[in-house]
């Protein structure tokens, strides 16, 4: 149960051995299988909004599929505040659901929170297309994410002690290559949905809907369609449910009761954190009169808001585990030390946190810019596909690395190639083609490595009785890390329209000039890592 430690069982073992030795090798690829299917969807439900983001809110806001160019600059001025703000609550359901789920993945197992997880995230996708304003999309992607959020870190914690730790380094790097090829699979059906658009209205008309909700459903690129198909992941559950087998190292904690001290009134806490991202959000969204007291502070309250969507979450995420661990040793000799545990979950959401910021700042911005270079409908699918494709090598290889060099040095390495592809794909392209692409693809592998690189990582700092509820707070805390990120890209992109001087060069405005400041986050990373314990060649902890 200690962090630091393994049990005499796994000490015992040979270097490399599983100790799930009642685990077949069927249960180990069914719960592989289940597990990489579960992250593809993923992957696919980021990467919906991530394309289609522009095209709904254009639609939402009320604005035409085809603005003058007096209507383009309040358009885009809009939707990049709404952008950042649906964008923020995805990320902060997902920091929510990461410990919700993973408290429960910790109380009940970790299959069954996962068939809850999948289900939530897939039924309230679909829902998302059915909505009439920004508000109601922002708030169906909250409750979403919160499956998504959990998804992760349930999958990650079951993989990982159901295979051997020889095994890590690859089943790392597919975590992170399954969410990737999600993310480029909704490229593909984004590229077939605008080839079948002209013809979708005589079919979905055979089918007995109305005129208007077949313009509904094809309008603004069919937006809604996709949205809709997000729902399909849902079938996963019975397959969770039926072909995969419980960790032996999460029965194991069970049938020595220790399961028992996750309370579920220690949730109050999670509630209770969820409220400062909340906070912070509303703050960043509201428009006051210029002469109100308010419009006067406006940069202080979002100071303000900001510091407290960030402590508020701490405090109330970290409350649960805290808890278990407390009535855990006083229960019993051995548990682990709570500071331990705190300081490692507060380390996890940083090294998580850069990356992701890195990401939801400045990379996936990168399918919106490309709209803004060009008219074609398929332009934002061949982004997104290129960009997915690095990624899925990036995934593969980040986490291979880091099994053989280390994991502080790979980290290292990474957020420099990061920093690097990022400012190289803002600041030397203007135009839409096939240098363009190749740019994408880079970016795509450098800033994604790291989503092989966590799953490989962040399960090695805790023990099996909180390694759900730790490693989902540290990866998905980084998400509200990424909020407040999000929520300044949007800023940037409006305060910088026509770019500004850099050492004398001239960065260019909007996308380029936000997204590469953004990027600069990367060199925070350079630091922290050197923070963190190095694990290569250890047994997962139990």
């Amino acid at each position: 149960m200690n962090p630091t430690t393994t049990s005499s069982r796994a000490a015992s073992a040979p270097q490399g051995a599983t100790t799930a030795t009642g685990i077949t090798a069927f249960g180990r690829w069914s719960a592989l299988t289940a597990a990489l299917l579960g992250w593809l969807f993923d992957g696919a439900e980021m990467g919906l909004f991530s394309m289609v983001g522009k095209s709904a809110l254009q639609d939402l806001l009320g604005f035409p599929q085809s603005p003058s160019a007096e209507q383009k600059g309040a358009m885009d001025a809009q939707i990049g505040l709404y952008f950042g703000i649906v964008v923020a609550m995805f990320l902060v359901g997902a920091a929510t659901g990461g410990v919700l789920f993973g408290w429960l993945g910790d109380r009940i197992g970790r299959v069954r929170a996962m068939s809850l997880s999948v289900l939530t995230y897939a039924l309230f996708t679909g829902l998302c297309g059915f909505v009439s304003s920004p508000l109601q999309l922002a708030l169906l992607r909250f409750v979403a994410s919160l499956g998504m959020g959990g998804e992760w870190a349930l999958g990650v914690a079951l993989v990982m002690e159901v295979w051997p730790n020889r095994s890590r380094g690859l089943m790392a790097g597919l975590i992170g290559a399954a969410a990737n090829v999600g993310y480029m699979l909704v490229g593909f059906i984004g590229l077939g949905l605008a080839a079948l658009l002209a013809d979708l209205p005589p079919l979905l008309s055979g089918w007995g809907l109305s005129e208007a909700t077949v313009q509904s459903l094809v309008s603004y690129r069919g937006w809604r369609l996709l949205m809709i198909l997000g729902a399909a992941p849902a079938l996963l559950t019975f397959l969770f449910r039926m072909f995969v087998p419980e960790s032996e190292k999460w029965q194991a904690e069970h049938g020595r009761g220790t399961t028992s001290h996750w309370r579920a009134a220690d949730l109050l806490g999670v509630l209770f954190g969820a409220i400062g991202p909340a906070l912070m959000i509303g703050v960043w969204a509201l428009r006051p009169e210029p002469e109100s007291w308010l419009g006067q502070n406006l940069t202080l309250a979002r100071i303000v808001a900001t510091l407290a969507g960030l402590l508020i979450p701490t405090v109330g995420y970290t409350y649960p585990v805290l808890k278990f661990v407390e009535r855990a040793s006083l229960s019993r000799a051995g548990g682990p030390p709570a500071r331990l545990v705190l300081r490692r979950m507060l380390l996890a959401a940083l090294l998580a946190g850069i990356p992701l910021l890195g990401t939801w700042a400045s990379a996936q911005w990168a399918a919106t810019w490309v709209q803004k270079l060009s008219t074609s409908t398929t332009c934002g699918p061949w982004t997104q596909i290129w960009s997915a494709t690095g990624a899925v090598v990036g995934t593969i290889l980040g986490a291979m690395v880091g099994d053989r060099l280390g994991r502080r040095v790979t980290y290292f390495a990474l957020c420099l190639l990061s920093l690097a592809a990022s400012l190289w794909f803002y600041l030397g392209h203007s135009t839409y083609d096939n240098r363009f692409l190749f740019a994408v693809f880079l970016l795509g592998a450098t800033t994604a490595s790291f989503y092989g690189w966590l799953p490989l990582y962040l399960p090695e700092l805790f023990g099996t009785s909180v390694r759900a509820t730790g490693q989902g707070f540290g990866f998905n805390f980084g998400r509200i890390l990424a909020a407040v990120g999000a929520l300044q890209a949007g800023v940037l992109t409006n305060l910088f329209p026509n770019g500004f001087q850099l050492a004398g060069f001239q960065v260019p405005g909007g996308y380029p000039a936000a997204c590469s400041t953004m990027s600069l986050v990367y060199l925070l990373g350079l630091a922290v890592i050197w923070l963190a314990p190095e694990t290569r060649g250890q047994p997962l902890p139990d």
